[in-house]
Order: C-alpha cells, then sequence, then structure tokens
C-alpha cells in the first residue's frame, strides 16, 4: 500500500496533468487523453498527445516551503503563519524568478526512460497570478542542458492559464 504522501503527491500530480490537458486541447484543438502514472525512472505521467505517447514530469512551485505546508494543509506555527502574511503583503518579483529557476535547475539534472517528456510546472503559489509570470518571462532562465522537449507552465492552480516557457 502507498503511503499517504505518495497517493497525495500522485494525485496533485493527476489534477495538474488533467487541467494541462484540458487547457492544452482547448489552446490548440489536438486531443489529448489518458493519462496513467509511472514508476520512478520515468516521467510523472503519461497521456496520448493525438495518437502518439508523450510523458509529463510534473512539477508544482511555492514560494516558500512555509507555503507549500500550507497549501497542502499542514499544521503551521504561529511564527510559519507570521511568514505567510508577510509574504503575501510583499510579493517579490525576484522571488517569482529565483524560484522558477531553482525548479527549472533542480529537473534540468534529471534524466527519464522517455522518447519524448515535457515538463509541467503548475503554480501553487498563491501569491503569484499570470500577470506576475507575464512580467518576469523573458527574464527567466533556462538552463540550457536538460531532458525536455517543452516546457510548460499553469500559472494558476486551478484555472486554464497556460504559458509555454521553452
Amino acid at each position: 500500500m502507498k503511503r499517504d504522501s505518495e497517493q497525495e503527491k500522485q494525485q496533485l500530480e493527476h489534477e495538474a496533468a488533467r487541467l494541462f490537458l484540458r487547457c492544452y486541447e482547448q489552446q490548440y484543438g489536438i486531443h489529448m487523453r489518458h493519462i496513467w502514472h509511472n514508476e520512478p525512472n520515468k516521467p510523472d505521467v503519461s497521456c496520448y498527445k493525438g495518437d502518439q505517447q508523450l510523458d509529463i514530469e510534473v512539477a508544482h512551485l511555492y514560494a516558500s516551503e512555509t507555503e507549500a505546508m500550507a497549501v497542502l494543509g499542514r499544521p503551521l506555527s504561529i511564527p510559519m503563519q507570521r511568514a505567510l502574511a508577510d509574504m503575501a503583503q510583499a510579493p517579490s518579483e525576484q522571488r517569482l524568478r529565483l524560484a522558477l529557476e531553482r525548479l527549472l535547475e533542480q529537473k534540468a539534472t534529471k534524466s527519464y526512460h522517455s522518447a519524448r517528456t515535457w515538463l509541467l510546472i503548475r503554480n501553487a503559489s498563491t501569491i503569484w497570478h499570470k500577470a506576475d509570470f507575464d512580467a518576469q518571462l523573458k527574464m527567466i532562465s533556462v538552463p540550457q542542458t536538460h531532458a525536455f522537449e517543452q516546457i510548460w507552465l499553469l500559472c494558476d492552480f486551478y484555472r486554464g492559464e497556460l504559458v509555454r516557457l521553452f
């Protein structure tokens, strides 16, 4: 039986992939169907883009570990709650760029047993919105070497605000 945290992770990945497929299909008119989860050494999920298999590595972007804990419903101490309140009142464009570049660097070090892999980054932060990403996209540094054919960003946790980074 899978641990609760592993089940939660797979559920988040599945929801992100499902939202991505729906958004991609609406924007480009290409059928994206049949999500299934993979074992380690493969990207998180696979699907069909038209009639071709596509593997997708899913990552969630948070402003901080404390924010991730809050979004995931973990208990927060009073100092953590204060830190979140401070962060929400003073969002930093530099923090967005650095968090996204750090995530891209982490993913660039991985390799996968896959012919075609896309990276999907889902914004899970409550302080960043599509306008924040639009303002920063030209300044985002994508590592020169990575395993991804394309890199996509879902700018909103629930809605289909889809942007291609690479």
